[in-house]
């Protein structure tokens, strides 16, 4: 054997081992470049619209199905996630179906604030395909809804600021893959919290409304209440009043009432015993007024005479004496003053 074939013999091994290693480097960079390219399409991918949002195993469901798949998603806290099997999907697929259903009307703006806090966090934790999903929800559900603008504007402000900042890191496809299944883990547990949240609070907003509601309907019976018993109360001053006007012509046929005071009674007064076993004398001028049955109404003293340490005594039975005197009926009250003596 010639000295040129064993050196190409000798060599021959070497070249099928480097040929070999560059093709095991080539499928490693071909591999780890796979994953990579796999989430930059499926990120591109998870882009819905309002139009292609919902799944279309949703939307082949009929009508009672999807009011049924809505009201269990609801009870079960999956109120806008996962994608393809939540209440939100179920009830825009049912507005399509029946437009005129107040109940899925109703039921997508209670949701919609919802969302739009969710879709805030999916921004934060810059889990932009979710986030994106919500928007597309929300512009489904309301293309007018006042978030829309402003939740876009951040999609966009925060995806690029993620890829430059991607830029700079430059992750491997390994540590990308585990980001994002971090992202994913995280997204579920945050959507899981939240949605439970949210759901916790629409039931107390619906308890409260139905304690509004029922006081509401008690604060209207109590005053139903207070109305029938106040018509009751004027029934019968009515129906009094009445019966007294019946009864009127009957006393314009008696004679007429004299205004002249004409005593039945006038009682001397008492005479206050200290006064009395200190000899002292005095006199009270007394105004009062007599009312049309003949008693006397009310009275008080002008004046007084007499020693001064007497009187408040003398003034005190003069009024109770007075008080005391009754007169003939009058035709109308009368005032009028009478002198009281203690002698």
């Amino acid at each position: 054997m010639s000295t040129k074939e064993s050196m190409f013999r000798g060599a021959k091994p070497v070249a099928l081992v480097l040929a070999a290693a560059c093709a095991f480097t080539a499928c490693k960079k071909e591999d780890a470049a796979a994953p990579a390219a796999g989430q930059a399409a499926s990120q591109q991918a998870a882009a819905p619209t309002p139009e292609s949002v919902v799944a279309s195993s949703v939307t082949a469901m009929g009508a009672d199905q999807l009011r049924d798949a809505a009201s269990k998603a609801y009870n079960e806290n999956r109120l806008y996630a996962p994608a393809g099997n939540n209440a939100m999907e179920y009830y825009l697929a049912l507005r399509d179906k029946q437009p005129g259903d107040a109940g899925a009307s109703s039921a997508l703006n209670d949701l919609l604030p919802m969302a739009v806090i969710a879709t805030e966090q999916g921004i934060a934790r810059e889990d932009f395909a979710e986030a994106k999903r919500l928007l597309a929800l929300l512009g489904k559900s309301d293309a007018n809804h006042p978030a829309m603008a402003r939740l876009k504007d951040s999609i966009a402000k925060s995806e690029a600021a993620v890829a430059k900042r991607s830029e700079t890191e430059k992750l491997t496809a390994e540590e990308e893959a585990k980001r994002q299944q971090d992202l994913a883990k995280k997204r579920e547990e945050d959507q899981r919290k939240l949605q439970e949240q949210q759901r916790q609070q629409v039931t107390a907003d619906q308890q409260r409304q139905q304690q509004e509601v029922a006081q509401a309907e008690t604060e209207r019976q109590r005053q139903q209440q207070a109305a029938a018993a106040e018509a009751e109360r004027q029934r019968q001053a009515a129906a009094q009043q009445a019966a007294a006007q019946s009864a009127r012509p009957a006393e314009t046929s008696r004679p007429a009432v004299s205004n002249d005071l004409r005593a039945v009674s006038q009682a001397g007064p008492k005479f206050p015993q200290t006064a009395q076993r200190a000899g002292a004398t005095g006199s009270v001028q007394v105004e009062y007024t007599v009312g049309t049955d003949g008693s006397v109404v009310n009275a008080r003293v002008v004046s007084s005479n007499g020693p001064r340490q007497f009187q408040r005594d003398f003034e005190r039975e003069a009024l109770a004496a007075v008080k005391r005197w009754r007169f003939q009926p009058i035709g109308q009250s009368t005032t009028t003053r009478a002198t009281v003596s203690f002698q």
